[in-house]
């Protein structure tokens, strides 16, 4: 078979992941992007708390609004801006979190899992969470996750310490930096670091 009649299936392919690859994977060019030797150097920044991450020590309780979308940078494909790990997210051990993602791009679905961190984003990551509960619904499905203009929660309690991967579980997503670190703290540490 000539190469030909695979066209309409490449074709349909490629139009159904949003239109191809961004000219620029980085973040107002300044982010490094993950390569196929590995991911960008986690951040290490000073530990803030913007107004999308509330932590309540009483209750033992992290609330994160994370938004799909945010701008427009990287295709749409970024968390509340950002791409490429350029975040991380740190919750302490043992508390209950719950993620609100709102899906802000105009033209693609979205989704949100709490995963192994990889050694790169080469491979599609499986949608296997590391958490029960850590994972949106339907997180590989351009039709079926969480669509323009929806919002989904997900809650889960952080119940092992170590470093995760917070990831968009669409083919490709994740690849093109749509991913960011997620830290569970023994010391009780919460807030975000950035580069």
């Amino acid at each position: 078979m000539k190469l030909r009649n695979y066209m309409p299936v490449l074709t349909a392919a490629l139009v159904a992941c949003g239109g191809g690859e961004p000219a620029d994977t980085t973040q107002g060019g300044s982010q490094p992007a993950p390569t196929a030797a590995g991911l960008a150097a986690a951040p290490t920044g000073p530990m803030t708390t913007p107004a999308w991450y509330v932590v309540d020590n009483d209750a033992r309780t992290v609330s994160l609004t994370l938004t799909a979308g945010e701008t427009a940078d990287n295709n749409y494909w970024n968390y509340n801006g950002a791409t490429n790990g350029s975040l991380a997210i740190t919750v302490p051990e043992g508390y209950t979190v719950t993620i609100v993602q709102e899906n802000r791009d105009p033209n693609m679905a979205h989704s949100v899992g709490i995963l192994p961190l990889p050694a790169n984003f080469a491979m599609p990551p499986q949608p296997n969470p590391v958490f029960a509960g850590a994972i949106s619904r339907n997180p590989t499905s351009m039709i079926d996750a969480t669509m323009p203009g929806e919002s989904e929660s997900i809650t889960f309690v952080a119940g092992q310490a170590g470093s995760y991967a917070l990831v968009c579980l669409i083919p490709g997503h994740s690849a093109i930096g749509m991913w960011h670190y997620f830290n569970v703290a023994a010391d009780g540490q919460a807030g975000i670091q950035s580069r």
